[in-house]
């Protein structure tokens, strides 16, 4: 994997964790807690939607998109489980 490649993995974890802080409201964890949860996002909406028969196509609008549902996945159920 080359640099252009981490950054862009970095920068759609970045993107996506903001957008899925927004979304969910309440969450919001700075600017590496939000790359952590976009990309941890991404591997959970990468298990979830290839089950699920999903796809939302390829490229970097779509690669943003699909992390995002993931993280807001990710989010809620840490919200669920504070909650508890």
């Amino acid at each position: 994997m080359g640099i252009e490649s981490i950054l862009v993995f970095l920068i759609v974890g970045a993107i996506a964790g903001w957008l899925a802080g927004l979304i969910v409201s309440g969450f919001g964890f700075g600017l590496v807690g939000n790359i952590v949860v976009g990309i941890v996002g991404a591997f959970i909406a990468g298990y979830l939607f290839p089950a699920l028969g999903v796809s939302l196509g390829s490229g970097i609008v779509a690669a943003i998109i699909h992390a995002t549902i993931g993280a807001v996945i990710l989010l809620v159920l840490i919200k669920v489980i504070k909650r508890a």
